[in-house]
């Protein structure tokens, strides 16, 4: 079942996520939930804070491969960056450019509580650190230049009038 993703301004967006701790049920249907919502909206990557769960628990598909992390974190990144333009579920039709590590290494656990530890490159590698950052209560919005958040928060404000006229 698709859940409803929060947008810019919803202050879960800018919570910190806490760790979970019960391996059970609830968590597996969530994800589940996370990834239809994911594909519903044709996006790559998805934390449980924009669908309004303050949980670690983020979701992510690339290249036909789908996973689902849970307490995630960042254990290691390249010295190597790109800057590359971002989007996102939660503030829809605004792309900033952001600068990232072009790889990292994620470790968390799966939905069993078992360790995980993944190596990951170019595509992966941002969504991950874009969707542990959701898991931070930062948004792209945070990683970008004051000029580009300055124009992207005008076109939001703009497409917000547009959308109540």
């Amino acid at each position: 079942m698709a859940l409803d993703i929060k947008t810019f301004g919803d202050p879960v967006l800018k919570t910190r996520a806490a760790p979970v701790r019960e391996f059970d049920e609830a968590l597996g249907r969530l994800t589940v939930d996370m990834l239809a919502t994911m594909r519903e909206h044709e996006g790559v990557g998805l934390a449980a804070n924009q669908v309004g769960r303050l949980r670690r628990v983020l979701v992510a598909g690339v290249e036909d491969e789908e996973y689902a992390l849970v307490n995630p974190k960042i254990e290691d990144s390249s010295e190597e960056t790109e800057l590359f333009a971002e989007g996102c579920l939660s503030i829809p039709g605004i792309h900033v450019e952001v600068e990232r590590p072009t790889a990292v290494t994620v470790s968390g656990q799966d939905l069993s509580g078992k360790p995980v530890r993944l190596e990951a490159t170019g595509l992966l590698a941002r969504v991950f650190q874009h969707e542990i950052d959701h898991l931070n209560g930062v948004l792209i919005l945070d990683r970008t230049d004051r000029e580009s958040r300055k124009a992207a928060l005008r076109e939001w404000r703009e497409r917000l009038l547009a959308q109540n006229a």
